[in-house]
């Protein structure tokens, strides 16, 4: 599901209104008690956590979907000073911050995933609580996908846009950003989002092109369309307009090749290119809501942590702050197996 929640979270009182959001959630999703208690436990450790320590601290909160079951992410961010020492913060029953979940211990034991990232420049924080059985393992052919997107400040809807498809062996992501802000630039990234979901069984510059004729009727958008195809270690991509794709790997980056454009306006030609997707490489795309000068490198260890960390720490980092902002970060899952 592309819906999310944003928190602010600078003091207490603010610690509840997450509970109490998490908690209407997974009602509405079908957990049980024990399951909405996990949730809603969780949920008040990462925000209480930010209200004690956070320089700018948020909590961001995503619908998950899997076959039959439904999950919530929470994703906690903050921007420093980070944990002196991880190893003891995560210890079940350590906790500075005097809370009722004695702990991140607690959060990584009710949780069904967790994963942390601490240095100086902040800590994140990823957890995700789920209805139902637990499945019994990914398939080490499967993608891990994390997602942070959310409208300029001060705007009602978002003007960016994102999708995820996960086949065997094979995973289609889009990012697509609607011209301007507001209603309009929403309604061109809905579209663009339609036809993806509509074109799943094509490449991604026969996806590009069916968003060009689709889009007519809007304002236009800029988009990129990757798919990440794990049998053959390759990553397949069509871009228009300033959407970046970035496939990060052991220090290295290569950047992604689009097109000049603007999709359902102006597009003289589609193009598809093919790059190497190894076996531990992160894909990054996103909108121009993030800067350009990002480096992963310059968090050791991050690369090999969940994409959702990925996502979310580029964000937190290298948001301009004046537009709509989406990070779509995706890898095999196999590698954090």
């Amino acid at each position: 599901m592309t819906e999310q929640f944003i928190f602010a979270v600078t003091e207490m009182s603010q610690v509840a209104e997450v509970r109490r959001q998490v908690v209407a959630l997974a009602s509405k999703l079908g957990f049980n008690p024990t399951e909405v208690g996990k949730a809603a436990l969780v949920a008040t450790e990462a925000a209480t956590n930010l209200a004690k320590h956070a320089v700018q601290g948020e909590v961001l909160i995503r619908l998950l979907e899997d076959q039959d079951r439904s999950g919530i992410e929470i994703l906690a961010l903050d921007k420093g000073p980070g944990m002196v020492n991880v190893a003891q913060s995560l210890r079940d029953g350590y906790s500075t911050a005097g809370s009722p979940g004695t702990g991140m211990g607690a959060m990584r034991r009710l949780a069904r995933s967790f994963d942390l990232h601490s240095d100086p420049k902040g800590t994140a924080l990823l957890a995700e609580v789920w209805s139902g059985r637990a499945c019994e393992g990914r398939s080490p052919d499967s993608m891990d996908v994390g997602v942070v997107s959310r409208a300029k400040r001060n705007e009602v809807v978002c003007g960016d846009g994102w999708g995820a498809a996960s086949f065997t062996g094979r995973v289609l992501l889009l990012v697509v950003d609607g011209l301007g802000h507001g209603l309009g630039a929403a309604t061109a990234a809905q579209e663009a989002i339609r036809i993806f979901r509509s074109n799943l069984q094509h490449s991604p510059a026969r996806i590009v092109e069916s968003a060009h004729a689709a889009l007519r009727s809007t304002r236009g958008a800029v988009l990129g369309v990757a798919e990440i195809d794990l049998s053959q270690k390759l990553v397949r991509y069509a871009g228009v307009g300033n959407v970046s794709g970035v496939i990060v790997s052991d220090g290295s980056s290569r950047h992604l090749v689009s097109t000049n454009g603007t999709v359902g306006q102006d597009v003289r030609k589609v193009q598809e290119f093919s790059y190497p997707f190894p076996t531990d490489a992160v894909l990054v795309l996103h909108s121009d809501g993030l800067t350009s000068h990002w480096n992963l490198s310059n968090y050791p260890g991050l690369l090999r942590k969940a994409p959702g960390l990925i996502a979310g720490i580029l964000y937190r980092d290298y948001q301009r702050g004046s537009d709509d902002v989406t990070v779509v970060a995706a890898r095999a899952a196999s590698v954090r197996q």
